[in-house]
């Protein structure tokens, strides 16, 4: 697995499905992208589902039936829907178009998973266990948003200052941000 940071208010996402596990997909996005351009497409939307997308401008809710016309002009799919045969069908349209698919619960169908994210600021780290266990996902999350201080942000922010004067060719600037950041969050040990 290779990790990677979508600028997703820059490419296309369908979330197909209108329940619960299509609120927990949407909701991951929007939390960390909320100018995703999202359209979620199913015959019913949980009342929930709709109230916490009304937020996001950006978000197309179409209610109806997912059709194969869906997938024209995007980049991304993730299917939550409690229907593994509608999910497979998705997944075979989607490979057929070169579009990266993400099939709820089901792993062997997936080309790529969501991963547990912690957020402070600017600063987002990543969890994945490859799909083998996304409650210990969850959990390390939990616990890493416990250690990480909230005012991380002043940090990344004097940081990108100071990269900002740096002189020197690519590997003396490396030197001296190593320099800068060696004692910041972990103090090295006696």
């Amino acid at each position: 697995m290779f990790p990677i940071f979508l600028k997703m208010d820059q490419i296309q996402t369908l979330v197909v499905g209108g329940g619960n596990v299509a609120l927990e997909k949407a909701s991951a996005i929007l939390r960390n992208s909320p100018e995703a351009n999202l359209t979620l497409v199913a015959p019913f939307f949980r009342p929930e589902t709709l109230e916490y997308l009304q937020d996001f401008p950006r978000v197309r809710i179409i209610e109806r039936g997912f059709q194969a016309s869906d997938l024209v002009g995007l980049d991304l799919i993730i299917c939550a829907t409690d229907s593994p045969e509608l999910h497979a069908e998705i997944k075979e349209l989607a490979a057929a178009q070169h579009l990266l698919c993400n099939v709820a619960d089901t792993p062997p169908l997936c080309d790529f998973y969501l991963g547990s994210i912690v957020q402070k600021g600017d600063l987002k780290i990543a969890i994945s266990t490859n799909g083998k266990s996304p409650t210990l996902a969850k959990r390390i999350r939990a616990f890493l948003e416990d250690v990480i201080p909230d005012e991380i942000q002043t940090s990344l922010e004097q940081l990108e200052a100071a990269r900002k004067t740096l002189k020197g060719d690519f590997q003396e600037k490396i030197t001296q941000l190593n320099e800068l950041t060696k004692n910041l969050i972990f103090p090295k040990k006696d």
